[in-house]
């Protein structure tokens, strides 16, 4: 079943290699969490969510609203998820260009140490590739295919398409909890820029999934009988208030930097660290623990560890570090069935939402970014195009609040 897409302003470039290696040290930390946590089935269901997706990569420093989030976050995550595969139960295959077609190969391979039905995998992977790059002829195509499988046999695909006229990419999401049938309801329309009519793949055209017979045929893209989740980014480079909630920020930077759970017991076991980090970490709380509804605002998750073009600001290297190491100590507890780290990461992402109820911001936006600007040297601050460099003015801790 689809269950999403996102378009994204086509942008090119390389992740510079200091962001890439925290990049997958602090998603593979993430996954874990959420296996340990909540199971493979639940991560599964967030890969295939085009927001949450979107939101994992501004978590993890990447330029908020690019089509880069994509090929970045699931290189990252391939590398360090596949390290410890055996324990997770989680495998990830494909990846952009020439990656994409070792995917079968990659998947025969799990199926050899898992027992799965790797023809089946195979020829679920090529068929969700063959629907979006051919069956649903938007304007678009795939580039990267990354097929997402469990040791339970389900899996969520993630693969992205071109349009270079345009100069937009669009992100396809699929996720089938059981392989009983690859398509249950008709896919009658893509949502995004109105290409006109499309050719698309409705059920009643298409033979069962295990047949592998494709029938193509046209449809109005107003004749539309389920509606996915749908993720359009701006073509703007910088984080603005309109791209945020401001309510659920505040409450936020309310808690890191107003520390008003002093008295809980659970938190004090994150007793040292810093409000800047506390930002990070309730931040990335939410990626791990945060229902569907959390993820509306994408752009709100770059004020963890900023982006690598400098919006909302530079990466902070030694918080983005130390996010990295509590998380990761956390994951090390509680695979030993000490859960205590574990609960108290988890409590900021509920006292954060506690706060927002009656949190009211200040609508100071734009000054937030200019102090988070002006700290950053003293958290390494570093960009594409070099280290942060201390302001030549200095006036002062603003009031955020």
């Amino acid at each position: 079943m689809k269950s999403g897409h996102a378009d994204l302003p086509l942008h090119y470039g390389k992740v510079p290699e200091w962001l890439a290696q925290r990049m997958s040290l602090l998603g593979g930390a993430i996954v874990e969490s959420i296996v340990i946590e909540y199971g493979r089935d639940v991560l599964l269901q967030k890969i295939s969510d085009p927001f949450w997706f979107q939101s994992l990569g501004c978590v993890l420093g990447m330029d908020w609203h690019s089509s880069g989030i994509t090929t970045s976050v699931m290189g990252a995550l391939k590398r360090s998820v596949n390290k410890r595969s055996a324990d997770l139960g989680i495998y990830i295959c494909g990846g952009r260009g020439k990656q994409s077609r070792q995917t079968p190969a990659e998947l025969l391979a799990i199926a050899d140490k898992t027992g799965l039905d790797g023809n089946l995998l195979v020829h679920n992977s090529r068929l969700s590739a063959k629907v979006d790059n051919t069956a649903i002829q938007d304007g678009f195509q795939l580039y990267l295919h990354s097929f997402v499988v469990s040791k339970e046999g389900n899996w969520a695909v993630v693969q992205q398409g071109m349009n270079t006229d345009e100069k937009m990419a669009r992100r396809y999401h699929w996720h089938s909890p059981s392989i009983k049938s690859f398509i249950e309801e008709p896919h009658t329309s893509i949502y995004g820029k109105n290409q006109g009519i499309i050719l698309n793949l409705t059920d009643k055209a298409a033979a069962p999934t295990r047949s592998g017979i494709l029938e193509l045929t046209t449809e109005n893209p107003d004749k539309i009988m389920r509606e996915v989740r749908k993720l359009i980014m701006p073509e703007h480079h910088d984080v603005r208030a309109e791209n945020v909630n401001l309510k659920r920020l505040g409450s936020v930077l309310a808690l890191a930097h107003d520390n008003p759970v002093q008295n809980m017991e659970s938190l004090l076991l994150l007793e040292g660290v810093g409000p800047r980090t506390i930002q990070s970490l309730t931040l990335v709380s939410e990626i791990i623990h945060g229902t569907p509804s959390r993820f509306s605002d994408p752009a709100r998750f770059s004020f963890a560890h900023g982006g690598k073009d400098g919006h909302p600001f530079p990466v902070p290297i030694s918080i983005y570090d130390e996010s990295i190491q509590i998380l990761d100590k956390a994951v090390q507890k509680a695979r030993l069935g000490d859960n205590d780290k574990s609960e108290a990461l988890k409590n900021l992402s509920k006292v954060a939402a506690q706060l927002e109820k009656d949190f009211q911001p200040n609508n100071r936006f734009d000054d937030l970014i200019e102090e988070e600007r002006n700290n950053s040297w003293k958290y390494e601050g570093r960009t594409v195009m070099g280290k942060a460099k201390k302001p030549k003015g200095n006036n002062g801790q603003l009031e955020l609040f």
